[in-house]
């Protein structure tokens, strides 16, 4: 206020540009602002604080009313409602104006009179539908109905609360017989009577409890059963179960109009979720399996399935998964809904259903028990990489699942979705229609999943020998191939991806149920009488999947996660479907065209070249030579691709590569054998074996010693080496020695009793080994004439039923005599049990855990021709 002798201050002025009128301008707005929400949130409690007195006070006097009214009630009727008769039951009574007004199903008093009520009910029931609607409406329905249509609803809810809040106490009872008086017998006889079909407010009741979520209710009901012994119903229907058949029965009917509601709380989400329900209520199975009812469900369930809606409530345990549980029920309910008529549409929901609850599930582990894995027993080291599944399934749940993919379910299926699908080659003019193209992607990715879940000895025989799916899948790939139609499929299929290649859900099941097909084909058969497909259409064939694997392996390769080996990979399934689906079209499309140009090469039907891919060139063979390249891996997986010209130059490139590696290394020979001619396979062996893998790609210099212990003259050019691997094989190939038998046509393959002759018969073959390929790595030529059979176990093939007569002409003639008998099998009195006989030592072995009791029928025999094929060309060669 003072001066202070400082003429020069001046005035401070913001460095923000802004005067401080104007920062407390800023700042009274935001202080102003913040006093009006306060006041506003104020008042919004205030307003919020009445609601709730006034929500409590109301409470409190409707609960007082409830008593007052509860005590006038007990008052004017009495406890046992001894005064009670048929007029207090009408619309002008207050009998049930009263008791549903103070109803509360957690007191015991109010139960106790709602089932003293349902009693009487029932005594008043003439089993009458008029007599019925002449008790709630009197003598003029249509003037009441609003107000009697309120009251059975009420009555009909107030029934089911009572069940649920007292459904530890009432457990025991559930399942009680009908005639047994027992208070939830009552309860449930009395809501089966209120809604009864045939009465004129039946659906507006079930569409009101439906809107209530009874269906939640009931599976808490029904869960609390899991401890309690069933007795004294076989041959009768519970009472419970009459109530949840007439419930479930409103949906998809023509007469009713009940409105669909939330899946979430629906019959399918809520009820079929519960583990093994069937067997609670085998009667509601056969009403569930209606063809209308059941196609209403499954539609449902598809629909959430292809917008990924997950509906299903928490699981009961672990080992009881939602999806599971409802996988197991809806396959057991779909062998009786299949048995229907028109129950295609059905059909297709019901597998894209399936296919994703499959899909969910971890890899079944009831079917490894007793040693025995879940695999397919015909193919070779096929295991399941458990470490990675994520749950472990209860084995009664597992053996439900296992049990309903019955043969005769899976024919079923087949059947009802592929029987509307032309089988002739000229009726897919302009390519196939949505409805068929939907058929085969909906089959195709059910069987897909099925494959990879399921042992394939349990499937594949039913699907190749029961059903048209072979034929039915070829005329449809040759259709989407001539037409172009392929992308038709990928834009039908809630599988695929639209930008997927349409062919590999068809080419992902035909080529593995093909390839089982030709298991047992005879030579007859394929070639004259043109069996299963025409050899024209098998040239078609080669054409398609020789395109489909060049396009997967080398113009659009997709680099997969590591799959491991074993088909049956559902980690791998559900962690990266396509890729997967992709892998496993590569795997089974080159064991098809690999077994296809086996079959060419026995008798040609189509040139070679048809089976080598048009893009082999230069720059591919020189790719192929180099390891961890897409030639090099088509080279192992599909060498048929590749012409045998251009295999045998990169194998020769890779060998002269391999020598030339070698040679640095070994500046001088370092290995000198001494071999007495007359012990020349003893001393090889001994020698040879005590070789590493670097000595054995060395050089090794031979010297003989004669009879008389003398070294023989000469110097080890290389002649004499070769001279000594001549010699060794001579010797080791020799039928005498007895490592090999010979076939009639004298080819040679492991003798299946060389145990009885040489006690190390293991040590030799891999001594044999080692002496071919040393051979090889050195360029000298053994002609050696292995049989046709272990020429195909040398490569990791597979033997079939075709590849015996080279083996035991014989047999062969005798299976396929047991392949083409029209008469009753088993009267011939064969079981699975094949006799060896080796050196006169005859002993009997089972080709199936029990095959001594197992007879041969008339439905297993194609079983047992494959098995016994099995047993003769690949478990007695396999060394």
């Amino acid at each position: 206020m003072f001066f202070s002798g400082d003429s020069s201050t001046r005035k401070r002025v913001d460095l923000g540009g802004r005067s401080s009128k104007e920062r407390d301008r800023k700042k009274l707005v935001e202080q102003t602002r913040f006093e009006r929400n306060r006041r506003l949130q104020l008042r919004q409690n205030n307003s919020a604080a009445l609601k709730i007195q006034k929500c409590f006070r109301g409470r409190k006097l409707v609960e007082a009313e409830r008593s007052e009214v509860r005590e006038r009630f007990f008052t004017r009727f009495g406890k046992h409602f001894q005064i009670v008769d048929r007029q207090c039951f009408g619309p002008d009574s207050d009998f049930l104006r009263w008791l549903l007004f103070f109803f509360n199903p957690k007191n015991a008093a109010d139960c106790s009179a709602l089932v003293e009520v349902c009693q009487l009910l029932q005594k008043l029931d003439q089993d009458n539908v008029l007599d019925i609607i002449s008790l709630f409406a009197g003598a003029d329905y249509p003037s009441n109905k609003a107000l009697v249509e309120y009251r059975v609803k009420k009555f009909a809810l107030a029934c089911i609360q009572a069940i649920y809040e007292n459904r530890i106490q009432l457990r025991d009872q559930l399942m009680a017989s009908k005639h047994s008086g027992a208070p939830a017998i009552l309860l449930l006889d009395a809501l089966h009577l209120l809604i009864d079909d045939r009465l004129p407010w039946a659906c507006n009741t079930v569409s009101y409890l439906l809107q209530r979520n009874v269906f939640s209710m009931f599976r808490n009901v029904i869960l609390t059963l899991k401890e309690v012994a069933i007795q004294g119903l076989v041959g009768d229907v519970s009472s419970l179960e009459r109530v949840l058949a007439l419930i479930i029965s409103h949906v998809g009917q023509t007469p009713c109009v009940c409105p669909n509601v939330d899946p979430s709380w629906s019959f399918s989400s809520q009820l079929l979720t519960i583990p093994f329900l069937w067997r609670l209520f085998p009667h509601l199975k056969e009403t569930f399996g209606a063809p209308r009812l059941s196609q209403q469900y499954f539609h449902q369930m598809a629909l959430c399935v292809k917008n990924h809606k997950n509906v299903l409530p928490e699981d009961i345990s672990s080992d009881f998964p939602s999806f599971a549980c409802l996988l197991g029920n809806i396959l057991e309910a779909a062998g009786v809904a299949f048995t229907q008529p028109e129950s295609f549409d059905m059909a297709v929901d019901f597998v894209t259903l399936a296919t994703f609850l499959l899909e969910a599930i971890p890899p079944i582990k009831t079917l490894n028990e007793g040693g025995k894995q879940n695999s397919n027993t015909y193919d070779d080291e096929m295991l399941v990489d458990d470490e990675r599944a994520e749950k472990v399934l209860n084995g009664d749940l597992e053996l439900q699942i296992y049990n309903a993919i019955d043969p005769r379910f899976l024919l079923q299926l087949t059947n009802v979705l592929l029987g509307g699908v032309s089988l002739a080659n000229n009726s897919y003019i302009g390519g196939p229609n949505d409805k068929e193209a939907a058929a085969v992607g909906a089959a195709c990715a059910f069987l897909h999943v099925m494959f990879n879940i399921l042992p394939l000895e349990r499937i594949m025989t039913v699907l190749a020998y029961r059903t048209e799916l072979v034929l039915v899948l070829w005329n449809f790939m040759k259709c989407c191939h001539d037409n172009c139609k392929w992308s038709s499929l990928s834009k039908l299929s809630a599988y695929l991806p639209e930008d997927a290649p349409g062919w590999l859900l068809p080419l992902a099941v035909f080529c593995p149920v093909y390839k089982h097909m030709l298991m047992i084909v005879d030579n007859e058969e394929f070639y004259e009488q043109e069996k299963p497909l025409p050899l024209d259409d098998i040239r078609c064939l080669i054409v398609i999947i020789r395109q489909a694997l060049w396009q997967l392996l080398w113009l659009n390769p997709v680099a997969p996660p590591n799959f491991s080996k074993s088909p049956v990979d559902t980690f791998a399934m559900k962690k990266h479907p396509l890729e997967f689906l992709q892998h496993r079209v590569c795997v089974t499309a080159s064991e098809l065209l690999s077994q296809l140009q086996d079959w060419n090469n026995r008798r040609q039907f189509t040139p070679p070249s048809d089976f080598h891919a048009d893009g082999v060139n230069d720059y591919f063979i020189s790719q192929a030579t180099m390891e961890n390249t897409k030639a090099n891996d088509i080279l192992k997986l599909a060498p048929f691709l590749v012409p045998f010209t251009s295999r045998a130059k990169i194998f020769a490139s890779q060998l002269v590569a391999a020598r030339e590696r070698n040679i640095p290394h070994v500046p001088y020979v370092r290995n000198r054998f001494r071999v007495r001619r007359d012990h020349i396979l003893e001393d090889a062996f001994d020698q040879l074996n005590a070789l590493t893998e670097e000595d054995l790609r060395g050089l090794i210099r031979v010297t003989f010693i004669n009879e008389f212990g003398a070294e023989e003259a000469g110097i080890d050019g290389g002649g004499i080496f070769k001279d000594f691997m001549e010699n060794v094989t001579r010797a080791a190939f020799d039928v005498q020695y007895g490592l090999f038998k010979e076939t009639a046509d004298h080819l040679l393959y492991p003798n299946p009793g060389s145990g009885l002759v040489h006690e190390q018969h293991l040590q030799l073959f891999h001594f044999l080994g080692t002496v071919l390929a040393k051979a090889m790595f050195e360029g000298i030529l053994v002609d050696i004439p292995f049989a046709t059979f272990f020429l195909s176990k040398l490569k990791q093939k597979y033997n079939y039923l075709n590849d015996l007569p080279s083996l035991d002409p014989e047999l062969y003639r005798h299976l396929i005599f047991l392949k083409h008998y029209e008469g009753d099998i088993s009267g011939l009195e064969l079981y699975f049990v094949i006799v060896n006989n080796e050196y006169g030592e005859q002993a009997e072995e089972e080709l199936l855990p029990g095959g001594k009791n197992l007879r041969v029928t008339n439905e297993n025999v194609i079983t047992f021709i494959h098995l016994v094929a099995n047993h003769r060309l690949n478990f007695q060669v396999h060394v």
